[in-house]
């Protein structure tokens, strides 16, 4: 039976203008500069989306690339996340090296942002981390992901709920420059035939799924941010979980910042006394990770400087301010800052405060350090190698 094809791709692409009408969900609706950035962050997603829609499929899962410098819709920075499809009443076995990043963590559930119209039904989540996993002596694991345990099966298990059709990876790194991040493969266990040519008519499905996307994600992260900004106003922190795609013991910690040249906000918080893992970063109006490999946009334990009363304080400024944990927000006057506490013993809510940039030492301990331009370049250079040397796509 033959279909009937279109003569131009365009039919197929119409969900992409739905991205434009958002813009009257942004903070600025009519600045052209706004428009500008939205269309580029359409054509990212885009171009992500085939990756989403083409590359696998749940009989034939392979691991693509979801968040990262590149595809940049909120990733933490730490953060490689791997997309592979999968099916709940299907067998999965992961299995490879487990590298020596600080962690790694799986989240399985039905739909994922972004790949459907609604947020994940309640129920169908599940997450872990690698404390739990059995390691071989030279880094090797192995993973079964199914809906019951293999009978005579004692090796690492995670459950699949009998409606997921997605795995997320993360490979999350503290030490950017030591650390290494795993090698994984994902294989289905179940009997499949052949990955077969795709029907036109999946095609011209997948290519107006890929056209929805960028709108998918904008609705989302819009709300996200917005939702924040309706509660708290700006410059000021609340704390969220989002179990639907979200890590389990992760805390969220979103402000929606505002400043201006000459200007500074001077973040404090208390940390936790057992602090696995956290941090902080800079995300720009629209919720993407502001350009974090060629600029100081994101901090975390390993690099971060606390305050000799025991206190964390970062500097959120246009122009390096000469202190440590400078926040640099790449240019964007307003955004989101985001921090994250993962299984931590108490979960402080940071604050935030507006004072001149010129005035700012006098807002800090006297004895917080000074950063040269020249230290602060080589800082930055050493971020610069260490974020290329991980695998991005």
């Amino acid at each position: 039976m033959s279909v009937s094809i279109g003569p131009t791709l365009l039919e197929y692409l119409e969900g992409l203008e739905e991205t434009v009408s958002q813009l009257k969900d942004t903070w600025r609706p009519d600045d052209p500069a706004y428009r500008a950035d939205v269309y580029r962050q359409t054509m990212m997603n885009l171009s992500y989306s085939y990756f989403a829609f083409f590359h696998a499929d749940a009989e034939h899962p392979d691991w693509a690339p979801l968040w990262n410098p590149v595809y940049t819709d909120q990733p933490n920075p730490d953060d490689i996340y791997l997309f592979a499809p999968i099916r709940g009443d299907l067998s999965y076995r992961v299995s490879g090296n487990r590298g020596t990043c600080a962690m790694l963590t799986f989240n399985t559930q039905k739909g994922w942002v972004g790949m459907s119209d609604g947020p994940a039904p309640p129920g169908t989540a599940r997450d872990f981390d690698d404390k739990s996993l059995t390691v071989g002596p030279n880094g090797e694991i192995e993973i079964i992901f199914s809906a019951r345990r293999p009978d005579g099966y004692a090796g690492n298990w995670s459950e699949l709920s009998p409606q997921a059709d997605t795995m997320v990876v993360r490979y999350r790194s503290v030490d950017w420059v030591n650390e290494r991040d795993p090698q994984l493969t994902i294989e289905c266990l179940d009997p499949t035939p052949p990955k077969a040519r795709l029907k036109p008519e999946e095609i011209i499905e997948r290519i107006q799924q890929m056209a929805k996307l960028p709108a998918r994600y904008n609705r989302s992260f819009y709300r996200n941010q917005n939702e924040v900004k309706d509660e708290v106003g700006v410059n000021v922190f609340v704390q969220r979980q989002y179990p639907g795609g979200g890590l389990s013991q992760q805390i969220y910690l979103p402000a929606v910042f505002e400043l201006d040249d000459g200007e500074a906000l001077i973040m404090e918080t208390d940390l936790p006394k057992v602090r696995p893992y956290w941090n902080f970063q800079i995300n720009d109006p629209y919720f993407n990770a502001v350009e974090y490999v060629y600029r100081m946009a994101s901090f975390n334990a390993a690099s971060a400087h606390v305050s000799s009363d025991g206190k964390l304080r970062a500097v959120v400024a246009l122009e390096d301010p000469g202190v440590p944990n400078w926040l640099d927000p790449g240019g964007f006057k307003e955004g989101t800052i985001y921090g994250r506490w993962y299984g931590c013993d108490s979960n402080p809510t940071p604050t935030l405060k507006r004072v001149p940039l010129a005035e700012l030492r006098k807002h800090l301990p006297a004895d917080t350090p000074v950063v040269t331009p020249a230290e602060r370049a080589e800082t930055l250079a050493a971020r610069v190698r260490a974020c290329q040397r991980r695998r991005r796509w």
